[in-house]
C-alpha cells in the first residue's frame, strides 16, 4: 500500500521558498515610491516636450507678428528714418518672442538717444519712448582734438550739430567738472554783460575763458592764498574802471596774479597791469 500522506518539507526547501518569494515582493512593481518618481519624471519631460512645441508654433503663427512700432515720446533730434532703420534690424520674432533687451540697445545706439524704453501692445505692436540728450556744450578732448557733445548730465556723446553753444576744451573724463565750473564762472561774469563762450582746462589745471567780445581771460590754477574764483571775482569789480582810463580793446586779462591782473591790448604788444 502506498502511503498518500503529505510529508513535511524539508527546512532547506522552506528556506529557498521564502527567499524567492522575497524576491518576488521587493521587484520594481512593488515599490511605490519608485513608481511614483518615474511617473513623475516622465509627466514633466513630456510637459516641457509640450511646452516646446506650443511655443515654436506660436513663434510661427502669422496672427502674432508685429507690425508696427510706436514712439510715445516725439524725438526732437533722431530721425524718422533712424529709427525705421533701428526698428527693422532690431525687431524679430513675434509679439510673445521679441527680444526686447535687444531692441531697447539698437536704439540706444543712435546718436541722439540717451534711454529708451520698449514694451509691447496688444495685439501686434511695441511701443517706444525715448530720452534724447539735452546738448549744452562742445567738448574738445586736449590730447587727441577730438570733438564731442555734452548734456547736461555732463555726459560726452557723440553726434553732429550746428547748434550755438559754448566750448569745453581738458583732459579726458573732466566734462562734468568743466560743465559745473562753467555755470559758476559765467553767472560770475554776467556783470560784465558779455557771455562765457569758451573754458579750457590745461593738463595742469590751469582755467582759461573766452567771452563773446573776444577776450581772453587767463584765470590760471587754484591758490591756496587766492582762489581762482575769488580772482575772478575781483576782476569782475575791478575791470570796468580800468578798461574806462585806459581806453583800449584788450584782448588777455591775466588773472594769475595774487593781488591784481594785467591787461593785453588787442594791438600792442605790451600789457598793462591793474588792481594792484
Amino acid at each position: 500500500m502506498v502511503d498518500m500522506r503529505q510529508r513535511p518539507a524539508s527546512k532547506k526547501t522552506t528556506a529557498r521558498n521564502r527567499a524567492a518569494g522575497g524576491a518576488v515582493r521587493e521587484g520594481l512593481w512593488h515599490r511605490p515610491a519608485l513608481l511614483n518618481l518615474i511617473s513623475d519624471v516622465l509627466l514633466l519631460t513630456a510637459a516641457a516636450i509640450l511646452g516646446y512645441a506650443i511655443v515654436v508654433w506660436v513663434a510661427n503663427r502669422p496672427s502674432f507678428q508685429l507690425r508696427e512700432v510706436v514712439v510715445l515720446t516725439p524725438p526732437a533730434q533722431v530721425s524718422a528714418e533712424q529709427l525705421e532703420y533701428a526698428a527693422r534690424s532690431a525687431v524679430k520674432g513675434n509679439f510673445f518672442t521679441v527680444d526686447l533687451a535687444h531692441v531697447r540697445e539698437s536704439f540706444e545706439k543712435l546718436p541722439w538717444v540717451r534711454h529708451a524704453q520698449v514694451r509691447r501692445r496688444w495685439p501686434d505692436a511695441l511701443e517706444l519712448k525715448l530720452e534724447e540728450h539735452q546738448a549744452v556744450a562742445y567738448w574738445t578732448v586736449t590730447d587727441s582734438g577730438d570733438t564731442r557733445l555734452v548734456n547736461r548730465q555732463g555726459e560726452v556723446f557723440v553726434a553732429a550739430s550746428n547748434a550755438r553753444m559754448p566750448l569745453f576744451a581738458g583732459p579726458e573724463g573732466y566734462a562734468p567738472y568743466l560743465l559745473a565750473q562753467y555755470t559758476r564762472f559765467a553767472e560770475v561774469l554776467k556783470p560784465l554783460g558779455h557771455d562765457l563762450v569758451e573754458v579750457g582746462l590745461s593738463a595742469r589745471e590751469a582755467w582759461q575763458l573766452t567771452l563773446d567780445d573776444g577776450l581772453v581771460i587767463r584765470l590760471g590754477r587754484d591758490q591756496e592764498r587766492a582762489p581762482a574764483e575769488a580772482r575772478l571775482n575781483r576782476f569782475v569789480s575791478a575791470y570796468p574802471k580800468a578798461l574806462a582810463q585806459r581806453d583800449m580793446q584788450v584782448a588777455v586779462a591775466d588773472l594769475r596774479y595774487p593781488n591784481g591782473f594785467a591787461l593785453l591790448p588787442r594791438n600792442e604788444g605790451q600789457g598793462t597791469e591793474s588792481g594792484k
